[in-house]
């Protein structure tokens, strides 16, 4: 059941970006017309603002520091995602014996398999909360920046941060980054190897096909937030079995 979660949410995912996307784009934002500008674009689109008067008049330099910050304050979500995947490793032996037990019975083998997770308080989901997370802001940064004239018109580097790269750099970055990410996180976590195996070769696709349509300011967003959980990751994984991390 949840491998096929897992295989599903990239397109949830996908959709959701879309819809999001796609509504109210030629509108200026209004922190007053309603609770989705107020709370969600508006904060993020003056954040940015703000940033970039601090670093040199980039905005490609303030979606950096905003990066960081959203990742930050997710950052709760990743360490529960951390420890519900050490258990999970932990009860790899009493999973495999559940399986063989009752491998001709795929009802009853799921049923013990909830039950172990529950007296051990392990969520097999954990790992997506963060990326869930993640969806809202993405659509919010997506408005914030094509909805805010200065941001959409500003160039950072070779790209043009309200339109598409035209030269797919960093579509290709993007879809990079994402394989790398999840190809670390499987190194790191072998337990759920099995669930991230589809997301390892769909998820970059799907964000390759997103990037080449969507303002570059947004794969850029992702590039960034990529790089982040790679760090993130050797700290909190590779650190963690040089005794670096307690429990």
């Amino acid at each position: 059941m949840y491998r096929r979660i897992y295989k599903l949410l990239p397109v949830i995912l996908f959709v959701l970006l879309l819809s999001g996307c796609s509504s109210s784009v030629n509108q200026p934002i209004d922190p007053n017309s309603g609770p989705w500008d107020k709370y969600f674009v508006h904060p993020l689109s003056f954040t940015m603002d703000w940033f970039k008067d601090l670093l040199w008049g980039q905005y490609g330099l303030s979606i950096l520091v905003v990066t960081i910050i959203i990742r930050l304050l997710i950052l709760p979500l990743t360490l529960k995602q951390y420890k519900s995947s050490k258990q999970m490793q932990l009860l790899q032996p009493e999973l495999k014996k559940i399986k063989d037990k009752y491998k001709d019975d795929t009802k009853k083998q799921q049923e013990e398999t909830m039950r172990l997770f529950q007296q051990n308080g392990v969520n097999p989901l954990a790992g997506c909360f963060p990326l869930i997370i993640q969806m809202p802001i993405l659509i919010a940064l997506y408005n914030a920046i094509v909805r805010n004239p200065e941001i959409k018109n500003h160039t950072f580097l070779w790209m043009q941060l309200g339109t598409p790269d035209p030269y797919y750099i960093l579509p290709l970055l993007a879809a990079l980054t994402t394989f790398v990410q999840q190809k670390v996180m499987q190194v790191q976590m072998p337990s759920s190897a099995g669930q991230m195996q589809a997301l390892m070769y769909i998820f970059p696709v799907m964000i390759f096909v997103m990037a080449m349509n969507f303002a570059s300011a947004l794969p850029l967003y992702w590039i960034y937030s990529n790089l982040f959980t790679i760090v993130q990751s050797y700290f909190l994984y590779g650190g963690s079995r040089k005794g670096a991390l307690s429990k």
